[in-house]
């Protein structure tokens, strides 16, 4: 079956509270709402009772539905019915309180009026989903409406006029419940007045230039939504091409900002392929929202590859392993967060761990990361079955024709490579299973209901068509095989399946402010960090040792890190600060002439201080 469809989703998102974590990724999104999600209307007075957002006299721009786009789909996912109670509350203002003309939300003097409703608009939509609610739908038809009769008038600016298609998911969803032409009329007058990111995709080129202009065509959030936007646009003007400038963008900022992990720098500005250049935490959890929609539009398994990669590796390394205290920007070569000046577009306090770290806006987006996360695995393949297009602890309850279908995903995925799903379904029905087989998996397998197992194609989605009876099993066995790339100065990077590792540094946390929880902390090292590794290049294993454990929660830590691995190192002693953060890697391959000593690398997330792009010993 083929697992592409240019012109129209591959496959279909399913509605909030159809999936549910399990395992460690449910403890994991437990920690989330028992640390700083789930207790920031008490202590962060922007998302507080006097929000605008709650009819106060507060924040009224994009603080409050940033907050909600992710403290909403935790709430409904965990069942947290504390948290369902506080997100209604939000919820019912904003319907409660809609203007008479259709619009949405508390009234505001920002000249940018038209960017949070994009947002606020993509919280009721997954609340209709969950819920049922019948005041949500005419309540966004009648503010789009709105809206489209003003925009000839008071055109899209500033934030909004970068980030229009995030009004897309919206629009889709709308003309998917009525018969609708909203979809191309509004969709056209927003693209036609925001930013042109297919041409800017196309044709421009951005090396690390980015300090002498920095502006929002360079800015790094802006990049991590648009990568979306031609994708989305394709559904509309039935190209072909359209689509494929998605890909474009992904390479354009692979080429010119990527790093190890798949993830682009950006400490505020496109920043280049330094490793100790910083990302904003809001680029990584709207990348990862980026690609979600990526690969449920063209379905190639790239996307979700990339999704694991800044799920597991990126999204926890920014949060202290209790989620209280995060970070704004991290760095893939990471050796020391204070707060002090760097040569990055916007720094001083952007490393620290706290509550606000820098801008207010990571506070209140950094939520929306693993709940979507969970809400993507699985998918629907429109009108036949189902797909499992990222992999978690988990299990998905639906429909399939007249069959109720249940699927349980057990397994210790990403630090082991055994997955295991059991499907049950009310009758027997015949429908079709897709599984991705990751680009790095070869020799993967699968095997149903105890038979022998069957290697599939890495890159691919494997479908088994069949017809479920009453409860089956199904194992896929990926090999989590050691693998190494370069990077900036021919640097080199170790991963094992989606994990990216990092050197375990010993650490000093050192609290400079705030109250009991959330606190905001200095990180030091107390290990040395200038390494050159030993490793064979063709043959990783060869040279480093795997060491797996039991997955112990909070399991993104440095003591609990459930996957170490033993390695060759040698000093570089030349290698060292470049005032507050470490100096690019030394080109490799470099020549040490000091011994070799055992190091251990720990996943990407686990490591708060890391060496991740290192560069190459010369034996």
């Amino acid at each position: 079956m083929a697992m592409t469809n240019p012109l129209g989703r591959t496959f279909n998102p399913l509605p909030l509270g159809h999936i549910r974590p399990g395992g460690w990724l449910r403890d994991q999104l437990r920690i989330q709402a028992d640390g700083l999600s789930g207790h920031l209307e008490k202590i962060w007075p922007e998302v507080g009772p006097d929000s605008a957002w709650l009819g106060g006299k507060g924040e009224n721009w994009e603080l409050g539905p940033y907050y909600l786009d992710g403290f909403l789909p935790l709430a409904y996912i965990l069942d947290d019915r504390r948290m369902i109670d506080t997100a209604r509350k939000w919820v019912d203002w904003t319907l409660e309180n809609r203007g008479a003309n259709g619009w949405l939300g508390p009234q505001t003097g920002h000249e940018d009026i038209w960017w949070p409703r994009a947002v606020m608009c993509k919280v009721l939509t997954q609340y209709a989903d969950v819920t049922g609610d019948p005041r949500v739908e005419p309540a966004i038809a009648a503010y789009i409406a709105h809206m489209t009769s003003r925009l000839p008038a008071e055109p899209l600016t500033a934030w909004a006029k970068f980030r229009w298609g995030e009004y897309l998911p919206t629009l889709l969803w709308l003309c998917g419940k009525r018969p609708c032409p909203v979809f191309e009329n509004t969709g056209g007058l927003l693209r036609s007045q925001g930013y042109d990111w297919t041409d800017h995709f196309t044709f421009f080129r951005i090396e690390d230039t980015i300090r002498e202009n920095p502006n929002l065509a360079t800015h790094v959030v802006n990049h991590a939504m648009a990568v979306k936007y031609p994708a989305l646009w394709s559904l509309l003007s039935g190209r072909e091409t359209d689509a494929k400038i998605s890909d474009t963008a992904i390479a354009m900022l692979d080429r010119f900002h990527g790093c190890a992990t798949g993830l682009f720098t950006g400490d505020e500005h496109l920043a280049g392929r330094n490793p100790s250049r910083g990302t904003e935490l809001c680029a990584v959890v709207e990348y990862m929202y980026s690609l979600g929609t990526l690969t449920s539009l063209l379905g190639g398994t790239g996307y979700a590859d990339r999704l694991e990669s800044l799920a597991y590796n990126n999204l926890p390394a920014a949060f202290t392993a209790d989620m209280w205290s995060h970070q704004y920007n991290q760095e893939a070569n990471q050796v020391l967060c204070t707060i002090a000046d760097r040569d990055w577009t916007n720094s001083n306090e952007a490393n620290i761990f706290g509550l606000e770290p820098h801008y207010k806006c990571c506070t209140a987006n950094f939520n929306q990361g693993w709940p979507k996360f969970v809400a993507g695995l699985w998918m629907e393949i429109p009108g036949l079955g189902l797909a499992a297009t990222a992999y978690g602890p988990s299990e998905v309850h639906t429909t399939v024709g007249d069959a109720q279908v249940s699927i349980i995903e057990k397994t210790d995925y990403p630090f082991k490579g055994i997955i295991e799903f059991e499907v049950k379904t009310s009758a027997p029905k015949e429908f079709p299973l897709a599984l991705r087989i990751p680009s790095w998996a070869l020799g993967a397998e699968v095997a149903q209901n105890g038979e022998s197992p069957k290697e599939v194609k890495a890159g691919t989605f494997h479908v088994i068509q069949r017809r479920w009876q009453k409860k089956e099993r199904v194992t896929l066995m990926l090999p989590l095989k050691l693998r190494v790339s370069r990077g900036f100065n021919d640097s080199v990077s170790v991963h094992r399946g989606p994990l990216t590792f990092a050197l375990r540094i010993q650490s000093e946390w050192k609290r400079i402010r705030g109250e009991k929880p959330a606190y905001d902390y200095e990180v030091y090292p107390r290990s040395e960090w200038n390494y050159a590794l030993h490793v064979d290049m063709e043959q990783p294993a060869d040279s480093i040792s795997v060491e797996e454990r039991d997955v112990k929660m909070p399991c993104f830590s440095e003591e609990r890190a459930p996957v170490v691995l033993k390695a060759k190192a040698s000093r570089v002693i030349e290698w060292g600060l470049d005032g507050a953060w470490a100096a690019p890697p030394p080109q490799s391959t470099v020549a040490v002439s000091g011994p070799a000593v055992d190091v251990e690398l720990i996943p990407y997330g686990s490591a708060k201080l890391r060496i991740t792009e290192f560069p190459l010993a010369d034996s």
